[in-house]
């Protein structure tokens, strides 16, 4: 047993390993795209980045974890059982790719997005390649070749980085490239860069595919879209609630024609705050194995609880964190980008409400009563939808990021609620509460602080500025008063030593 554990951990190591990799090289972009590219051409390219993501989990269908059921039943063939979701996720993914060359015209007319078919091509070649690829990928799980699965998922993101660097920042281009894209920076360049990352990638999974005899059994396929449509269905509701206020913005931004530019400010300010994102999940790839392994310990409650003190806690550093050094780290961003900064605290508070949501919501993996995510996360949905309707026209993307915050806040008390019925865990409210009020506290306490000093200059120009300095010094100050405060009120050292 402690060999498979061993063997389990190592893998979720390798795969985490390249999941987090993408995630730091998607915010190295970040600075290139937000110097080179227009607000609203950044914001192009998160808008045909939220359709790509929700197809994504359409037209695979579910057939991933399909495959892992029915190819660990006793006495299945597991390459009959991947050759058939492969062939019906190449089927589908063939029809909806003809039927998007068939109508490319009027389809970019209607997005607005008309002399640019090359890039909508592009976009749906990328999708094609991605979900017939994905099958694959699900193969070198199954057969548990966790380093060849890291080797070429981290090949990929590499190739977008270069195609990225060379496009933006090369001063000499081969005119052939022109037949592709402009000869100015555009979104055309990042969504280049993707289709040729997602092509390389496909050429790499070749060999897989070519050992990979294709016998159909439309019976066979047939039981596997019973099991797995079913998956797909409830994963939307997940997928739609964190991209659905990028498609809102068409409809609903106060700034009319200019709803583009509010979506890549908007779009540009959540990337700050995917620093949080990006802890909360090195903490899943950990956290899943860890509670699961554990589910069978008479105080695994208990632990459980400390585990959720302790989280919460780290997370209010993060937040912290960035915050009150957001004068520094908004740098990261172009100037024409910085007026969104003011989102960012809300961002960060929306991502650490969902991170404490991932632990409370643990209970229904635990308890086996997975079906009530799908109504946790569709009255988030809800309140997502409404808040965006009502406020957008209003308050642009201040809307999307509050409606992030309230979603995640109500997904957050329900699965509490339910998984206190379900399963009691014994979550230390108070201190819990406790912690979250001294984070609030502190972060409202430096905005009058701050006028303690004269006005520091704006840009890259307030690092050579005095007294910005002495800020930073006052605002370390505060971060470390959080971090001793929350530790205390977690118990110290004698909470960290109990089992």
């Amino acid at each position: 047993m402690a060999n498979v554990l061993k063997k389990l951990a190592g893998e979720t190591a390798v795969y985490g390993l390249s999941t987090i990799l993408a995630r730091i090289v998607n915010f190295l972009f970040v600075p290139i795209y937000t110097r080179l590219l227009l607000p609203e051409q950044y914001g192009v390219v998160t808008e045909l980045s939220a359709y790509i993501a929700m197809l994504q989990v359409l037209l695979v269908m579910g057939l991933e974890t399909g495959c892992f059921r029915f190819a660990s039943k006793e006495g299945a063939d597991p390459d009959k059982v991947f050759s058939n979701a492969f062939a019906g996720v190449f089927a589908t993914n063939s029809a909806f790719l003809a039927l998007l060359i068939a109508f490319l015209g009027p389809l970019t007319g209607a997005l607005g997005y008309a002399g640019y078919e090359k890039c909508v091509l592009f976009m749906g070649i990328t999708l094609f390649l991605d979900n017939v690829t994905a099958i694959l990928f699900a193969k070198l799980r199954h057969e548990h070749k966790s380093v060849k699965f890291a080797l070429i998922k981290t090949a990929k993101i590499f190739t977008e980085l270069g195609a990225n660097l060379f496009l933006f920042l090369s001063p000499w281009k081969p005119q052939w490239i022109f037949h592709f894209v402009g000869t100015q920076p555009n979104f055309d360049y990042v969504i280049f860069s993707i289709f040729v990352s997602s092509v390389f990638c496909a050429l790499l999974m070749l060999p897989t595919l070519l050992h990979m005899s294709l016998r159909l059994d439309g019976k066979l396929l047939r039981q596997m879209l019973v099991y797995s449509l079913p998956l797909m269905v409830a994963a939307l509701p997940g997928i739609v609630n964190d991209f659905l206020d990028r498609l809102l913005f068409r409809f609903f931004d106060n700034g009319s024609e200019a709803w583009r530019a509010s979506l890549g400010l908007f779009q540009a300010s959540v990337k700050l705050a995917v620093i949080m994102n990006l802890f909360i999940q090195m903490f899943r790839f950990a956290a899943e194995p860890f509670f699961f392994q554990r589910a069978g310990d008479k105080n695994s409650p208990q632990l459980y609880a400390k585990v959720m003190n302790w989280f919460t806690a780290f997370c209010g550093l993060v937040f912290l964190g960035v915050v009150l050094y957001l004068d520094v780290i908004g740098l990261i961003l172009g100037r024409d980008f910085r007026e969104a900064l003011t989102i960012v605290p809300i961002m960060l508070m929306a991502y650490m409400v969902l991170g404490m949501n991932f632990n409370v919501s643990m209970w229904y993996k635990l308890a086996d009563k997975t079906k009530m995510a799908i109504w946790v996360t569709t009255s988030g949905l809800v309140v997502t939808t409404v808040i965006n309707v009502v406020f957008m026209p209003q308050y642009s993307y201040y809307a999307a990021a509050w409606g992030h915050l309230a979603s995640y806040l109500v997904m957050f008390l329900i699965s509490a609620v339910l998984g206190a019925k379900y399963y009691p865990i014994p979550y230390q409210w108070k201190r819990l509460g406790a912690v979250i009020l001294v984070m609030l506290a502190l972060f409202a306490l430096s905005r009058p602080v701050d006028g303690w000093f004269p006005a520091a200059s704006s840009g890259e120009s307030l690092l050579r500025d005095g007294f910005f300095w002495l800020k930073m010094g006052v605002h370390t100050a505060l971060i470390a008063a959080y971090a001793l405060v929350a530790y205390k009120i977690l118990g110290g050292r004698k909470a960290l030593r109990e089992d």
